[in-house]
């Protein structure tokens, strides 16, 4: 699931992090590797990010897009703070956000999580699932298209 976007500048920047929550890090390694394949700069910030480093990061490094990721089932309830904290930083209003792993502890409603994310600011949601990657890259595909034309 993803809303519209507009692209104004690309500098090649992707920022990964873990939520304050989420101590995992095979996952942030795996996206590192990919975003690399398909050409970022990535920084990953690790796990257990603290939401005001998170904020700081994608202040001082202006990235191209803010890549959050989530095991531990707490995405959707920690997604919904961070991301408010990020939106409210006009620097960081236009920059693409998405997120993706698991939103909850239930798959059931994960359309629903993934509906209000949108809403209260992500670009792009990527459920757990068998699809995810594939969509992620999918996105990312998309993404290099409009920052090439």
């Amino acid at each position: 699931m993803e809303r519209a976007c507009d692209d104004a500048r690309h500098s090649g920047v992707v920022i990964v992090s873990s939520l304050a929550s989420d101590a995992h890090t095979w996952n942030l390694v795996y996206l590192q590797l990919l975003l690399e394949e398909h050409g970022f700069e990535v920084v990953n910030l690790g796990a257990c990010v603290p939401d005001e480093l998170l904020v700081a990061e994608c202040l001082d490094r202006a990235p191209d897009m803010v890549v959050i990721s989530s095991v531990n089932g707490h995405g959707y309830q920690d997604g919904l703070r961070v991301i408010a904290q990020l939106r409210r930083r006009p620097p960081l209003a236009r920059t693409r956000m998405v997120i993706g792993g698991k939103l909850g502890i239930s798959g059931a409603r994960d359309g629903l999580r993934a509906d209000r994310l949108l809403d209260a600011g992500f670009d792009a949601v990527f459920p757990d699932g068998p699809d995810a990657v594939p969509e992620f890259e999918r996105y990312l595909s998309h993404v290099f298209e409009r920052v090439a034309s």
